[in-house]
């Protein structure tokens, strides 16, 4: 069994360490950071006591898992890896500057992939002397947890890279689907709308916050609304990926990023590991109370339903990826009710089709403009599925 590198011991890293370690690998976690390294392995000793609480895991096996995560603060130990995969900062230029350095340690068979989210896998790739060795591995936080994994070959990545990326991905017990290697890729690409429209319904004064949230939850059925969830994963992250998404995509207006979460990101209003986001979670705070207008929550839901729907269609039409895994990826990677394709043709294309041009009609901005392959589907009465 081969042996498997992590580079960066925060969340992402220490969770990606923790899969592989329990799916039988002797794992090298990495890190310049001793006490990032020391929180990790505190970490993982803390969740495996809870699985040995709950009966999932024997104290024997937790022991074993914890003893094949070894941590270090010199990439030289990554000499014996069959893959690395770097978990790091979001900065382009940092991560080239470290797949440079790791190639230089590993085998010539070693595969080195990125858990970026939404950078570009080509110009990672572009930094080592073997670039065909370099794809992209996007895991979804909490690693351990969350069934998803998006694989990424660059233009440069080999058959043989990707299958075997992939083949070992499937042995962790997770859901793969593979996508072209564009800004946001899958995920992050056709979710935007349930961040943007929410903010734009926000800010046009059409509902407040907790109004929004319940529709999209007690209407829409799905597990977290748009403020809660942004103030879940963090109002600094998730700006960040919006604006990386909006210029990757040479500022197509339906990525723009919105006033309003820029604000609070500034603010350090970043949701709840700060106490303050959307909602303030201060102990004794009230939670405020949303206005349960069926009427007001039910167009609410269109609205945002109809955006996320046109973006998952684009991503067919574009090729980013197969129907069946853009519509796996949104179920399996931010628990999206039923998958957007099938989603659509339930709803009738038509009438998501007419729901999109009626804002087009409204608001002459290119963000409401129906993809062509909805058009087209609604033109010749065909379903995706």
């Amino acid at each position: 069994m081969i042996e498997v590198g992590v580079i960066g011991a925060g969340t992402m890293g220490s969770g990606i360490a923790q899969v592989a370690a329990q799916s039988g690998h002797n794992v090298w976690l990495f890190d310049t950071n001793q006490a990032a390294l020391d929180k990790a392995t505190a970490s993982l000793k803390k969740v495996m006591a809870r699985l040995v609480e709950k009966g999932k895991k024997t104290s024997e096996e937790t022991e074993a898992i914890i003893s094949r995560v070894n941590v270090c603060t010199d990439v030289s130990a990554f000499k014996n890896c069959g893959i690395v995969i770097e978990a790091i900062i979001e900065n382009i230029e940092v991560k080239k500057s470290v797949f440079t350095a790791v190639e230089k340690e590993v085998s010539a068979e070693c595969i080195i992939a990125s858990n970026t989210s939404s950078l570009s896998i080509a110009s990672i790739a572009a930094s080592c002397s073997k670039p065909e060795r370099v794809v992209g591995i996007h895991f979804f936080n909490p690693a351990p947890l969350m069934p998803l994994v998006e694989i990424i070959p660059a233009v440069q990545t080999s058959d043989t890279t990707l299958k075997s990326a992939k083949d070992l991905i499937d042995s962790w017990k997770k859901v793969t689907v593979i996508t072209k290697d564009t800004p946001g890729f899958i995920v992050n690409r056709v979710a935007r709308p349930f961040y943007g429209e929410a903010l734009r319904i926000y800010e046009e004064g059409i509902a407040d916050m907790a109004t929004i949230d319940w529709a999209m939850k007690e209407i829409g059925g799905f597990k977290m609304g748009p403020f809660e969830l942004m103030d879940y994963i963090g109002n600094d992250i998730n700006y960040t990926v919006t604006e990386t998404v909006f210029t990757a995509f040479y500022f197509d207006p339906r990525y723009r990023p919105s006033f309003t979460q820029k604000r609070m990101m500034e603010a350090n209003y970043l949701g709840r590991k700060t106490g303050r986001g959307y909602y303030n979670y201060a102990e004794g705070a009230a939670m405020p109370e949303p206005d349960k207008n069926q009427v007001v929550g039910e167009a609410i839901v269109w609205r945002i339903l109809i955006m996320l729907i046109n973006e998952a269609v684009d991503a067919l039409h574009l090729n980013i990826a197969s129907k069946q895994d853009i519509d796996l990826a949104m179920t399996k990677g931010v628990n999206y009710p039923k998958g957007l394709l099938k989603w659509a043709d339930e709803k009738g294309i038509q009438n998501v089709l007419d729901g999109l041009d009626k804002l087009y009609l409204a608001y002459h901005e290119e963000r409401y403009r129906a993809s062509v392959l909805l058009r087209q589907k609604a033109a010749f009465q065909q379903s995706f599925y």
